[in-house]
């Protein structure tokens, strides 16, 4: 089987994570926090915490705004659960927004629509979840402006997108945004087995989610809200989880994170193949505007017409000829416990036009020509 996306490992993360079992850290130490700051120093950013995992990344984000309960949260349809299971899981209700039928991201003409009813209604967002899907990221200049005039905090989903970038900035830097979370799956542009990290430019939120990652604890004498009583004293302030990041995935994150710009441009010449090779077929790719670098975490061809039975007989003969492609995503709010909360097919047309005509095809930066060119193969000799 070829995959849609595999982790590229080589021998100096070999070297690093085998460096680190022999050290005196296993779990949080050095290593996270040297991880912390390559991430802050790559992306802009004034600070970032690295976590167990993406979804609790953003359910941090959440809980870190300090939104009170049955507060709105949006997002997108198009997107894994954990986009919006963060809303729910921190004690807020969730809705969606449709997506852009040329880049598959929230659709700001939509979303400028619904603000304007939900004001009408008193019943504006307190915060948006944009996610940037496959690795295009959603115009943040547009989206700056909406959350000044309708007041509401901006959490973009990167979990796609760590290189990415925007007006010639990388996503992350949070010039646009609140928070901003990455993911380190092995599918991702870079990984640490499980794992994930935000970033952000406020202290406040750093701080919270400090607590939040460590059981709600400080052990920063600075923050006591009682005087300590020996060097043993630490003091647990709010409602946390064990969401820490240990030093092993971090050892393997930063030897990743060195190697990340030859990745991305591996990634892209993939992609670049890929579009001449295909741009006869009957086949739409997502649209990448000039002002904006993808980082190709996924390829993803969709029919130029929707249709149920020949998505899934493309499929199918894809998977039946060894490649392993996939589908992302299943909207959101037709999964049964979504269904439950009273969303319903035909909410949101165009992320469900969009399920039934789209394929996410192999990308990665180990892909071969060789195995890449099977892949056009087998859709050049499926539409013919």
């Amino acid at each position: 089987m070829i995959n849609y996306s595999k982790q590229t490992i080589d021998s100096s993360d070999l070297r690093a994570v085998s460096k680190t079992l022999k050290s005196n850290y296993l779990t949080q130490g050095p290593k996270s926090e040297q991880f912390e700051s390559k991430i802050r120093k790559y992306t802009g950013a004034k600070y970032s915490v690295v976590v167990n995992s993406a979804s609790s990344a953003l359910l941090m984000s959440c809980l870190s705004l300090g939104l009170k309960k049955n507060d709105l949260i949006w997002t997108v349809p198009n997107t894994f659960v954990a986009s919006a299971n963060c809303a729910i899981l921190s004690g807020h209700k969730v809705d969606f927004v449709d997506i852009d039928d040329e880049t598959w991201n929230i659709s700001l003409e939509k979303l400028k629509i619904k603000l304007q009813k939900a004001k009408i209604k008193k019943k504006l967002p307190k915060a948006l979840i944009v996610v940037h899907l496959a690795g295009l990221p959603v115009d943040p200049l547009e989206l700056k402006k909406l959350s000044i005039k309708y007041k509401f905090f901006i959490i973009e989903d990167a979990s796609h997108s760590i290189g990415s970038k925007y007006y010639g900035k990388k996503v992350g830097c949070c010039k646009w945004s609140d928070l901003c979370v990455f993911s380190f799956h092995p599918v991702k542009i870079i990984t640490t087995g499980e794992g994930g990290a935000i970033t952000t430019n406020s202290q406040k939120f750093y701080k919270k989610m400090l607590m939040i990652r460590n059981n709600g604890i400080t052990k920063n004498p600075k923050d006591f809200l009682k005087k300590s009583i020996g060097p043993w004293y630490y003091e647990q302030q709010t409602l946390g989880f064990n969401f820490r990041m240990n030093d092993i995935q971090a050892s393997l994150g930063i030897s990743q994170l060195s190697r990340i710009n030859k990745m991305l441009k591996l990634r892209n010449k993939i992609a670049k193949i890929y579009k001449k090779e295909l741009k006869n077929l009957p086949l739409i790719f997502q649209k990448v505007s000039k002002n904006f670098f993808s980082s190709y975490h996924l390829f993803i061809i969709r029919l130029k017409k929707e249709n149920r039975f020949f998505h899934k007989k493309l499929f199918i003969y894809l998977r039946k000829h060894g490649l392993f492609v996939n589908l992302h995503y299943l909207p959101v709010h037709l999964h049964p416990y979504y269904r439950k909360l009273n969303f319903k097919k035909g909410d949101f047309p165009s992320s469900e036009k969009y399920s039934l005509s789209s394929i996410s095809i192999p990308i990665y930066p180990n892909l071969t020509f060789k195995e890449q060119k099977k892949v056009i193969n087998l859709l050049k000799n499926f539409f013919n």
